[in-house]
């Protein structure tokens, strides 16, 4: 009861997308077919906090892990959300409902002396796709800009005087980031050579196809996977070159909160998961050169 208006909400008013609607979809048969069996409850809006905690043990119990489960009581909150403003419930069941403590992952990266060999082995080619693959590694590894921020790219977007880029980030937000006499060098060749491969470029983007056309996700998540493909990274996506940026620069002495500028983040938060890896990365100095590291116990 309830679910089909609830849904009406999300796709026509709400404007969810239809991958997050299909999540909705399939949290909510879970939630109801998990009261029907257990307490022959048809009804969402009849349930109370001791049947919701009930079926968020049972996902525990089948083995679920907590970022899933998590998705599922956001999925209900709303639910439950909808039905208080529209009145079809007396009080939130969801009130005393918490979300489940998740795991901090520690982000992958490429270790610098890995960086540095695969910069070198970086094609140098006259032609224009050896460069303009160069350039896409070299600016997602020396800004640590988003994906979607390098396809939003013009050759615009570079200020050659002040050796700055400006990126337009989430929520609008823009940002201007240093880059490298190197990479300034590098990119005043590759737009001389984009100028004369595609004199009749359309938009003026950075980052373009053979064809001369806007390039999209998928060409650069093949481009970096491509080239990251002699790395001894478990992922090789783009973003894997975001963490390495800012791994880096945390190593070597970068505050925390000029990185949280650098990378866009709304909040400190965010950056601190790169306190992580670094910690990790002392572990295994600290192991590898202290005299009492590999001491047992009683030595």
């Amino acid at each position: 009861m309830y679910t089909e208006q609830f849904f009406n909400n999300l796709q026509f008013e709400k404007r969810y997308s239809s991958h997050t609607l299909l999540a909705y979809t399939n949290d909510l048969k879970s939630f109801l077919t998990y009261l029907q069996e257990m307490y022959e409850l048809s009804d969402a809006d009849k349930a109370g906090a001791d049947m919701i905690r009930s079926w968020i043990v049972s996902l525990m119990d089948q083995g679920l892990k907590a970022r899933s489960i998590n998705r599922k009581i956001s999925t209900l909150k709303a639910f439950y959300n909808y039905l208080l403003r529209e009145r079809k419930i007396d009080s939130h069941p969801m009130r005393q409902i918490h979300t489940l403590k998740q795991a901090q992952r520690i982000p992958s990266y490429v270790e610098e002396e890995a960086m540095r060999q695969l910069l070198e082995k970086l094609s140098e080619e006259s032609s224009f796709a050896a460069r303009r693959d160069r350039i896409v590694f070299l600016i997602l590894y020396t800004t640590g800009i988003r994906l979607s921020e390098l396809i939003a790219l013009r050759s615009s977007s570079f200020d050659f005087s002040n050796d700055t880029l400006k990126v337009l980030g989430k929520r609008n937000k823009e940002r201007i980031i240093p880059f490298s006499l190197q990479m300034k060098e590098e990119l005043k060749n590759y737009l001389t050579l984009k100028q004369e491969t595609f004199p009749y470029q359309d938009g003026d983007w950075l980052i373009v196809t053979n064809k001369g056309k806007q390039s999209y996700p998928k060409f650069i998540y093949r481009l970096v996977h491509q080239t990251l493909s002699g790395v001894n990274s478990s992922v090789k996506s783009p973003h894997v070159l975001r963490h390495t940026f800012a791994t880096h620069l945390l190593n070597n002495g970068a505050p925390l909160n000029a990185i949280k500028d650098l990378l866009g983040h709304a909040n400190l938060s965010a950056t601190q998961i790169y306190t992580h890896t670094t910690i990790e990365q002392l572990k295994s100095i600290y192991t590898q050169a202290h005299p009492r590291a590999h001491l047992k116990k009683g030595g």
